[in-house]
Order: structure tokens, then sequence, then C-alpha cells
């Protein structure tokens, strides 16, 4: 089991540059975060974009914090994938 998530670790940090230490360290910010407060939402956001070498715009920023901070954010990938490619084709 282990060797398996050490897999799946190692496919992320292929396809995303991301390392395993900052996966933990961002579920970690994610988990202490109360994502409903504003500001926190905010640090959350850049936080993500840093780990992820993304820059997210302001309008994209306001639209994610609006999002979370009203719990109106898909529990599923695909609306998810759908939520930030609609930033991308704008």
């Amino acid at each position: 089991m282990l060797g398996e998530n050490n897999n799946i670790f190692d496919q992320v940090q292929k396809k995303t540059n991301v390392k395993q230490e900052d996966l933990f360290k961002l579920a970690n910010s994610v988990n202490t975060s109360d994502l409903q407060n504003e500001e926190s939402v905010r640090q959350l956001i850049h936080q993500v974009a840093s780990v992820a070498n993304v820059s997210v715009s302001k309008e994209k920023e306001d639209e994610l914090v609006k999002a979370i901070t009203g719990n109106n954010v898909p529990m599923d990938f695909s609306s998810l994938a759908k939520m930030f490619k609609q930033d991308k084709n704008k």
C-alpha cells in the first residue's frame, strides 16, 4: 500500500512539478483554514497558486472566494476542472 501511495505522488510530481512535501503542507493548510473567512480563503488561494506556479486573476480569485465562502464549490473533479477552464477561455 505504501508503495502505491508513493507511486501516486511520483505521478503527481511528474505531471505538476509539485513536490510531495508541498502537497502535504497544502493539505494541512486546507485542514486548518477557516473556509468561511474571506481573508483565510484568499491566503489559501495564493498558497495553491504559488505551489502550482500559476497566476490567478483578480476576477478568478474573487469568483473562487465567493464560491468557497458560500459553500458553492463542486465536490466532483470534472465540475472543478470546468470551473477552472472557464477562466482560460476568456
